[in-house]
Parts: structure tokens; sequence; C-alpha cells
């Protein structure tokens, strides 16, 4: 596993953040980011996704804002000649077939574990279809790891981009999924019939 990623190249770092910017201002979002958390450990969750156009909405603010974001890929990702590739996008190699899959949560707590900065991009939609419920599996790293949880949102109605108030479970799962859902009310995505 590499630690030189994509965010710590000066050069790939300013490409990352002017594309970000030139994509956002000819989308005509605006990136709403006062008191972004200093909390080196933290799992940024991002709704609603609904369309194809929310990864690169979200990704062009994570390179404007500078943010160096990582992800869970499928283990096999990371193998063969571009498997470097998924490393250096700031990905986290987790087993997603067999007797591994049940402890993805145990593998991305040990990655918080090994690392001094860690913030972890998850859908807790986990598809821009639509879907009757979350997946739980952000709530379960963040409590397990011990890191709070951020809300990041897109909001298609006011063509905003923006973060909530840091989330620290408590471990009552059904009320605090209330609550974290509660902040994504009145956001619309891109496709609202998706959501």
């Amino acid at each position: 596993m590499t630690t030189s990623v994509i965010y710590n190249n000066s050069f790939f770092s300013g490409c990352l953040y002017f594309v970000g910017k030139v994509f956002l201002k000819l989308g005509g979002w605006k990136v709403l980011a006062d008191g972004f958390p200093e909390d080196t450990k933290v799992v940024v969750i991002a709704a609603p996704h609904t369309s194809n156009w929310d990864f690169p909405v979200f990704m062009a603010a994570v390179g404007y804002l500078r943010l160096h974001v990582s992800f869970l890929g499928k283990h096999t990702l990371f193998k063969g000649p571009l498997g470097w590739l998924f490393y250096y996008l700031g990905g986290i190699p987790v087993e997603r077939d067999g007797v591994a899959a049940s402890d993805i949560v145990d593998q991305a707590v040990g990655a918080f574990e090994a690392r001094e900065q860690l913030i972890l991009g998850i859908a807790p939609e986990g598809t821009r279809s639509k879907v009757s419920k979350w997946k739980t599996g952000f709530y379960r790293i963040a409590l397990k790891a011990g890191v709070p949880i951020l809300p990041a949102y897109l909001d298609a109605s006011k063509k905003e981009i923006g973060f909530g108030p840091l989330f620290h479970p408590t471990g009552d799962l059904d009320a605090d999924m209330t609550a974290i859902k509660a902040f994504y009310a009145d956001k619309q995505g891109i496709k609202p019939a998706n959501q």
C-alpha cells in the first residue's frame, strides 16, 4: 500500500482545484464550506445520491476545497498494472467477497487506526436509484472507530454543495439515523424522482 496520494502532489492538487473550480462555475454550483471541521478523522456521507452527475459534482467540490478524501474499493481494483492508480486516488482496498465481506466495517476501522488522518467518503444510499432505506455501514464504521460523521450534501434546487454540523454517533442506531436523515429532508437531488 502506498501512502502517496494525488492530494499530496502539489501539481495534481492544483489541477484538481482548477478543474473543480471551472466545473462548478460552468454548472452554476456554489460551495458553502464555512467552518469545515478540523477533525483529522471523519466519515463524510454524501447525499442525496440520485444521478450519475452526483459523483462528478461532489468530486469537483473535493478538488476545489483541496480535501484529501479516501474511499473504499473492492480489493481486486488495487491489483494488476493499474492497481497503484486506485491507491493514488485515495482508495482503501476492502474484501467484498466471501467471509471477509462481513467485516468491511472492521477493515475500514483498521484504516482509521492505521492512519493519522482519514476523511472517508461514503454514499449511504449505496446507489443512485430510489431506495427505501439507507445502508448503515457508514454509521457502524464511525461508531466503532470513534470518529464523527460529517453530512455533505448537494441541493439541486439551490445549486448548492455544503456540509452540515458534525454528528457524533451515540449507539442508538434508529434515533441517530432519524436525526441524520432529518438534515437532508429539505435537500433536493439532481433527479428528485429517485430520492
